[in-house]
């Protein structure tokens, strides 16, 4: 199965307005627990979520997972740092690109596949405001292309 591929929850659909993504990895979370019961329910939020590398390990900080409402004394802290599984030389390969400046780790997505959470972080070089307008202007011409396309179909 692809990258990227299962149940999708949540999606950060600003990182690719805000970021030109080169790669993408499949990495798994380590969570505690309610927090699989709200990611299944999906209450959860990645807008503001990055990840980090420190010390030969993946930190994903800020993605909000909600409390579980029957969850009482074993709910856990909505945005605490979460620490992802990857494979060593994926890391390895990660702290030589994120070095360079302007690169950063973003999540794209969260998913269920087989029964198991999973985070789609991408490599993500930072766009310049000119960029992110020329990404708008092209999104509304093709908008308006296909509805006179379908205007004429008609």
């Amino acid at each position: 199965m692809p990258k990227g591929n299962g149940k999708a929850i949540a999606q950060n659909k600003k990182a690719r307005h805000d970021y030109f993504i080169e790669e993408t990895y499949e990495a798994g979370i380590v969570l505690q627990g309610t927090e699989i019961k709200s990611i299944r329910a999906g209450r959860i939020n990645l807008k503001d979520s990055h990840a980090r590398i420190s010390r030969g390990e993946v930190h994903l900080i800020n993605m909000h997972i909600a409390t579980y409402e029957q969850g009482n004394r074993f709910n856990h802290d909505p945005t605490r740092t979460r620490k992802l599984l990857l494979h060593r030389k994926e890391i390895d390969k990660l702290v030589g690109l994120t070095q360079q400046q302007g690169y950063a780790l973003v999540p794209l997505k969260v998913y269920i596949k087989n029964g198991v959470a999973k985070v789609l972080i991408g490599l993500g070089k930072g766009k310049k405001k000119y960029d992110k307008r020329e990404d708008l202007k092209r999104k509304q011409m093709k908008r308006d292309v296909d509805r006179a396309i379908k205007e004429n179909m008609r």
